[in-house]
């Protein structure tokens, strides 16, 4: 049926509007009219039943019925008999007016006027059953011509009302749609090198409006993704390329002076940095699958024996002892494999920044399980709490080390966090004896 219909909106729009409207339109005359015409016949029904009534009282006092029509002042009716149907429909010969009555028979009278059109009739039968009496009432010629008249009128009325709201829509549409029309010439201009570009927001606030302000926070949220799309690629290309460097040193020195190097050395520092690009390759996979939200089957997880499990796998770095408390046992809705992944990163940032000691805590508060890792470093300075958690964003010497790790560690921990509904943010210390970074991981109890 799509295939029949005009393909404009405001065609279409105009044209249903149109057929609805000479719809409800047409049944409201059409009910309007017969609600006149029913009042006209029950008027007039009410004055046939007088007259039944009155020819009733003369017949039951004894009036013979050739006398009824004299007695009263209107006629119409007054079929007396009771059979008069069936003697009418025999073709009785034409008699003469008695006055206002024609007498067929001294048990047949009909006083006129009678079977005109536009009557109604009423009957009834005396006590006695001997007579019965079908009167008739003319409909009020004034409200018959004001029936017709109204008829007319509506005839012509209701076409011309459904082409003007059809018009009216039409002319609403296509003022509405000036402004969708804008928006997509807008957003047809709109190119992946130039997602900086805005649709015009109308001032109706009606959807239309809403449209355009969505379409323009569609917009900026795909700038935003392009721009941190670009920037990570550009940061990726940059990562990779240092140890792809130093390997392609190390292989042509050794091929330019086969005689004069220890290739069980070099052999060792090209699986170090083929293991470091190996490791970059990883964690710019996981973050892949972060950004397409590709999670992962979720189970409950046990935090504590998380905690337990890692601190028991996990050997000083350097001289740093790693401590647990554990003051809960809380449960999480997650994927154990990447809350370790956020645990291990965790850890071993503190150990890279930690003078001596770090703390991994474990509780529960406000229905949430609360874990943070502490350190005795430098700690993180209050202006770069929010951007440590950007993708391959190192902090000052002062936080680095020589084996320092590719910055993405705790971009990965934060998307894996957010993934599961929790946070994880730059905390202030919770041990008045260390100074360090205090980094804590908030996720809703299961």
């Amino acid at each position: 049926m799509a295939r029949f219909l005009p393909r404009s909106t405001r065609v279409r729009v105009a044209l249903f509007a149109a057929l609805a409207s000479a719809l409800v339109l047409g049944l409201g005359s059409y009910w309007f009219v017969q609600a006149l015409r029913g009042g006209l016949e029950n008027s007039a029904r009410a004055l046939a039943t007088d007259k039944v009534y009155a020819v009733l009282a003369l017949l039951n006092s004894g009036v013979a019925p050739a006398d009824v029509p004299k007695q009263l002042e209107k006629g119409g009716g007054y079929m007396i008999s009771p059979q008069v149907m069936n003697r009418c429909s025999a073709g009785l010969p034409d008699v003469p007016f008695q006055g206002r009555a024609q007498v067929f028979s001294p048990d047949c009278v009909i006083a006129m006027p009678y079977g005109e059109e536009d009557q109604v009739y009423v009957g009834s039968a005396t006590a006695n059953r001997r007579y019965f009496v079908d009167a008739a009432e003319s409909l009020d010629p004034v409200g018959l011509q004001t029936v017709d008249t109204a008829e007319r009128i509506l005839w012509g009325g209701v076409p011309a009302a459904a082409l003007f709201i059809g018009g009216v829509a039409w002319f609403a549409v296509r003022r509405s749609l000036r402004a969708v029309g804008a928006i997509r010439a807008e957003v047809d201009g709109v190119r992946a090198a130039d997602l900086g570009r805005r649709v015009p927001v109308p001032d109706s606030g009606d959807e239309i409006t809403e449209l355009a302000v969505t379409m323009n926070e569609m917009l900026a949220r795909l700038d935003r993704s392009v721009q941190r799309q670009s920037q990570f690629t550009a940061d990726a290309s940059h990562e990779l390329r240092t140890p792809l460097a130093s390997l392609r040193t190390q292989l042509e020195v050794q091929l330019a002076h086969p005689d004069r190097l220890d290739w069980r050395r070099s052999c060792e520092n090209a699986v170090l940095d083929v293991t470091r690009m190996e490791a970059l390759a990883g964690d710019l996979l996981l973050l892949s699958k972060l950004d397409a939200d590709q999670h992962a089957r979720h189970e409950p997880v046990a935090l504590a024996d998380l905690v337990t499990r890692h601190a028991a796998r996990r050997l000083s770095l350097d001289g740093v002892e790693v401590t647990t408390e554990i003051e809960a046992t809380p449960v999480v809705h997650g994927h154990a494999g990447r809350l370790e992944r956020v645990l291990r990163n965790l850890a071993d940032n503190a150990e890279r920044h930690a003078k001596s000691r770090v703390t991994i805590t474990l509780a529960a508060a406000g229905g949430e399980a609360v874990l943070t890792v502490q350190d005795d470093g430098p700690g993180i300075p209050a202006e770069d709490r929010e951007r440590v958690f950007d993708r391959f964003v190192r902090l000052d010497d002062d936080r680095a080390r020589e084996d320092g790790g590719s910055g993405l560690g705790l971009a990965i921990a934060a998307e894996i966090a957010r993934a599961h509904g929790g946070t994880l943010r730059v905390a202030d210390s919770i041990d008045g004896g260390m100074s360090g970074a205090c980094l804590e991981l908030r996720l809703p109890l299961a």
